[in-house]
């Protein structure tokens, strides 16, 4: 069966939409590629469709595992391919939906990913803290050269990850597949949404606040009691809205913390999406779901 996938950057207004194809194409079920939307509790800050809207299409790896819980590219690599061919099974589209480029590509290209070892990542990231990004960058390159020339000097968390893997698996980072800079024809017909830089950054802010007005404060309250994993507290905005209620910082200097993360996010997140020339783009001007409707359809005949 056809899977679709509605990619873009945060704020795009891809679940609103996807919600709205898969309304008319009754075919369809929504399968989050979203790395937040897994944690149970954490409902606003990672803009979770609601329980009403889930009701409406069915939805799938939304609230299934707690935050304390570290969720790995390769786990949800396997719970997607469950939830995938159960889809399938029952004759019915999956419609994946979701601005985490490595999720995108773990389902669509079914990368190789590789294990984790947190021991060996631990030391590294002290080390990353003790000498710099760089200097591990040049142990990068006498590993692995070929993988750091895939990498900035100052990138620590993509180093630290390329040498736990080298230390752990004792291969080569560069080694496991064609990695995220290859692009292999793919039956996945991906299409993504795209504002003028100008109007994405309005929406940011407009949805912050609308967070704020809905109760995030409260919902970020509620975890800091809750255990919470290192994959958990990267969402975006947590930890912002974390040091306001530490005192730290007033509510004010959190918002616009978050209002400028979250548009620096959306612009990694685009240019990660604009690198993949399969994906084909829609230009937002006046009716996405009617656009997206009609591309849709048209893929699945």
């Amino acid at each position: 069966m056809r899977t679709i996938a509605l990619l873009g950057p945060t704020a795009s207004g891809k679940s609103s939409v996807a919600l709205a194809v898969a309304e008319r194409i009754p075919s369809l079920e929504i399968v989050s590629i979203d790395a937040m939307q897994v944690y149970r509790g954490m409902d606003i800050g990672t803009a979770k469709p609601s329980a009403a809207e889930r009701e409406r299409v069915r939805h799938h790896l939304i609230d299934i595992v707690d935050p304390v819980e570290e969720f790995t590219v390769a786990r949800f690599q396997n719970e997607y391919r469950d939830v995938r061919a159960d889809i399938a099974r029952r004759g019915r589209h999956a419609l994946l939906v979701g601005g985490t480029g490595l999720y995108a590509r773990a389902a669509i290209d079914s990368l190789e990913i590789p294990g984790q070892w947190p021991d060996i990542r631990d030391r590294l990231e002290r080390e990353s803290h003790e000498i710099g990004a760089p200097a591990l960058h040049l142990r990068l390159t006498r590993l692995d050269p070929l993988a750091a020339t895939k990498m900035e000097p100052t990138n620590a968390r993509r180093i630290v990850r390329a040498l736990e893997v080298i230390e752990g698996s004792g291969r080569p980072f560069s080694s496991f597949g064609p990695g995220v800079d290859s692009y292999p024809e793919t039956d996945v017909v991906q299409i993504a949404l795209r504002w003028s830089r100008d109007v994405l950054s309005r929406r940011i802010e407009e949805r912050v606040d609308a967070m704020l007005a809905a109760g995030w404060l409260d919902e970020v309250r509620a975890l800091e009691s809750v255990p919470t994993s290192r994959t958990a507290a990267a969402a975006l905005g947590y930890e912002e809205l974390r040091r306001h209620l530490s005192g730290e910082w007033t509510l004010e200097r959190s918002r616009e913390e978050i209002v400028i993360r979250t548009r620096q996010f959306a612009v990694r997140q685009e240019r990660w999406f604009r690198r993949d020339p399969r994906v084909e783009w829609i230009d937002i001007e006046a009716d996405p779901v009617g656009e997206c409707v009609a591309l849709v359809e048209s893929r699945l005949t």
